[in-house]
């Protein structure tokens, strides 16, 4: 299991994303658009540094839902690979079956 405070500042993490993410996008388009004038797309990237380091969606890092394990996660099951081979082992993953030769 991972440390709570880690797990914690993910949640967070998520949250300010989604909270900032129209004034981020925003911003980035008026910065990319060069019809803007110059000065305006200089204020925009200014006020893009301005925005919290933890909104931007990069610094999210993804987790197992289970253990919060931070390494060996398939995005398609949201779970690490211990939680996810011990779940197929259990046949609580439908379709799944461990495989053996």
């Amino acid at each position: 299991m991972a440390k709570t405070s880690a797990i914690e500042r993910n949640k967070k993490r998520e949250h300010l994303a989604k909270q900032y993410k129209a004034r981020r996008d925003a911003l980035k388009a008026k910065i990319k658009d060069r019809s803007v004038p110059e000065e305006e797309r200089f204020d925009a990237v200014l006020k893009l540094a301005e925005l919290p380091r933890n909104s931007s969606r990069v610094r999210i890092h993804n987790r197992c839902e289970l253990t919060g394990r931070p390494r060996g996660n398939y995005r398609k099951f949201k779970l690490s690979r211990v939680m996810l081979r011990d779940l197929a082992s259990a046949g609580q993953i439908p379709g799944m079956v461990k495989s053996s030769w």
